[in-house]
């Protein structure tokens, strides 16, 4: 596998466990009971970026790991999942 396609599948992992990473933890302002003047109720209270960062970065890469014990080692690929394409028939 090219490094090229090494950093591909590693960032598509890394954006999407970033959007499963994001809400985790999430206190709003309001439940807070700390509404900044100018913001919305429902704004972050306190966003933890740094920790949001590093906890998808460690995520993907323990996906990524699984993903390449599986491909490399075991022989599954992408090409081995069955499509299933409906008969417009």
């Amino acid at each position: 596998m090219s490094l090229l396609t090494v950093a591909a599948i590693y960032f598509i992992l890394w954006w999407t466990v970033l959007f499963i990473v994001l809400p985790l933890g999430y206190r709003s302002q309001q439940e807070e009971g700390e509404v900044t003047t100018g913001t919305v109720e429902s704004a972050p209270a306190k966003f933890r970026g740094g920790r949001v960062i590093l906890l998808t970065t460690v995520i993907s890469a323990v996906l990524y790991a699984a993903y390449h014990l599986v491909s490399a080692y075991f022989g599954f690929g992408v090409a081995d999942i069955p499509v299933i394409v409906p008969s417009f028939e």
